[in-house]
């Protein structure tokens, strides 16, 4: 019943704005003159200045989308073999997803590709999750839209606190650091 009516409730919340509009043009003749169309603009970034994305070729996005999951792959493996305070970590990457295990002191990373949103998802046990969309501008990088920050900068600033060796992650394939 209580579902029934919030439907009711938006249904008629829907039909009152969609019925405000017209009967303000039609009864006001100096609207109607001044307003010549009604478009609503949604803009759903809330940064502004926050790199916009295009349209991306579906095989474009794969291509960039693998070399850039099987570079972090790679890196994550010599950031492991190379730091002492991660002897229990583990890095996998199967199917689209990226894993970093660094133990239960430091948590789980996982990056994994969203092919229907054309997006990489990153679950981070520091920065929580985001999704970063490829911008294909200087030959395609990954950007958080809602902060502007790059997937291989949050790694890099993350990573730098867990690692005791120097952290350089714009040594990987499409980094913007």
């Amino acid at each position: 019943m209580l579902r029934n009516i919030f439907r009711t409730s938006r249904w008629l919340a829907r039909r009152q704005i969609n019925s405000v509009v017209p009967v303000l043009v039609r009864h006001s003749p100096s609207i109607s003159q001044n307003v010549p169309s009604l478009s609503i603009a949604r803009q759903f970034s809330s940064n502004p200045s926050a790199p916009q994305v295009s349209e991306v070729d579906p095989a474009v996005f794969e291509e960039i989308c693998n070399e850039t999951l099987e570079s972090l792959c790679d890196y994550f493996e010599e950031l492991v073999d190379a730091s002492p305070n991660l002897k229990g970590a583990d890095v996998t990457f199967s199917d689209g997803v990226l894993t970093v295990a660094l133990g239960s002191k430091y948590g789980t990373y996982v990056i994994n590709r969203q092919t229907p949103n054309k997006q990489i998802w990153l679950s981070s046990p520091v920065s929580g999750p985001k999704r970063y969309d490829l911008i294909l501008k200087d030959g395609g990088h990954w950007v958080y839209k809602h902060d502007g920050i790059s997937l291989h900068k949050l790694l890099q600033e993350e990573i730098s606190k867990i690692v005791t060796n120097k952290v350089e992650f714009k040594k990987c394939s499409h980094s913007l650091v």
